[in-house]
């Protein structure tokens, strides 16, 4: 078990918690109520900040039940760097509405989960060429 050291911004809201017992990830809180415009990146505040043990990273997916309300990570998915890791180094959610209307994050709504990954460290060992037939690109197994 990794054991991290968390600051919650708004100390009524939860701390994150995994949902169930076999949950990959655990789910955080909108720390305010945001209101995103149609087709418009809002930000919403997580409500918490991290210092990761090194060697560690934090990644932060949707909610399968965000795309229900009309919105998902602008930036697909988000990355919190080990040294991520200041007293105002609050983690938010950059969403994009994609409908047609106003979209209203509420707060202390579940919307992003956490994962916390290990870093392994990569060296190049550049190359001219590989000894290995290629696979064709996109699609190539026929799916």
């Amino acid at each position: 078990m990794i054991t991290i050291s968390l600051k919650l911004f708004d100390t009524t809201l939860p701390v994150p918690a995994y949902q169930t017992t076999g949950a990959a990830a655990l789910d955080l809180y909108a720390r305010e109520t945001v209101e995103i415009p149609a087709h418009t990146v809002g930000y919403v505040p997580l409500n918490i900040a991290l210092q990761l043990p090194e060697g560690c990273w934090a990644l932060l997916t949707a909610r399968s039940s965000l795309h229900k309300k009309g919105l998902m990570l602008a930036n697909g998915v988000g990355v919190g760097d080990y040294d991520y890791r200041g007293d105002g180094d609050e983690y938010t959610a950059a969403l994009l509405n994609f409908t047609d209307s106003p979209v209203v994050v509420e707060k202390s709504e579940r919307i992003v989960q956490l994962i916390i990954l290990s870093r392994e460290p990569v060296s190049w060992r550049v190359q001219q060429s590989f000894n290995s037939t290629d696979r064709g690109g996109f699609g190539s197994t026929g799916a």
